[in-house]
């Protein structure tokens, strides 16, 4: 069964998320109250309506609580957000994720009922660094505050020597989750696994813990 989905806000993220969800089969509820943003999206998502998400009388003619998820992700109205998110948590919707402007919002709208909370700008502005210091460094994505895992070239440093002889748990406390050698993907690799060139690992870890494997394995010097 097709699991049902709601994108309030159709700006650059939610309009992303809209995309990708419909993209892969869902239904769903574009909403917006700007009537060219919702033209935007009429052949995209399964539905899109004009509508104000502060007004609960409106989200209710909607049927916002048969959503499984509902996405608020409204742009610079800070206000618009909170009050959405409010409505929703008191009519009970069973999962809300709330796009964030800063950590100010972020905690209020945590306080206030939502579920998830994501940063897309930060996120980004995060991966952004982390891929321009080297270019070993593939992908970051952050977990939680304090964890992250990271997707890494096998550097120099890493090439013909097994994950036992580099023993990335006890010298940095990361854990390879996996490695990635071409299409394939060996996951739980042994520990006698030989690294090749090419080969791409998945790490986990906490931000302190990746740093340091990234300075003293990744990053190789010019």
């Amino acid at each position: 069964m097709k699991r049902e989905f709601a994108v309030i806000g159709l700006g650059r993220f939610g309009g992303s998320i809209c995309y990708e969800l419909s993209k892969e089969g869902m239904n769903v509820l574009a909403i917006d109250i700007s009537e060219d943003k919702v033209n935007e999206f009429k052949n995209i998502a399964s539905h899109a309506v004009i509508a104000d998400s502060t007004d609960e009388a409106t989200l209710k003619e909607l049927g916002i609580t048969n959503f499984d998820h509902v996405i608020v992700a409204i742009g610079d109205n800070i206000q618009a957000s909170i009050l959405t998110t409010v409505i929703l948590s008191e009519l009970g919707v069973n999962k809300i994720t709330v796009k964030a402007n800063n950590d100010y919002h972020a905690k209020i709208v945590n306080k206030i009922g939502a579920h998830h909370v994501v940063h897309p700008e930060r996120d980004m502005g995060k991966r952004i660094a982390h891929s321009i210091i080297s270019n070993n460094i593939l992908d970051y994505l952050e977990l939680s505050e304090d964890h992250s895992i990271v997707e890494v070239k096998a550097s120099d440093k890493m090439i013909g020597k097994s994950l036992v002889d580099l023993d990335i748990r006890a010298n940095y406390g990361c854990n390879v989750v996996a490695i990635r050698q071409g299409s394939d993907i060996n996951v739980s690799p042994r520990a006698d696994e030989i690294l090749q060139e090419h080969d791409v690992l998945i790490v986990i870890g906490s931000d302190r813990d990746i740093s340091r494997f990234e300075k003293e394995l990744v990053i190789e010097d010019d």
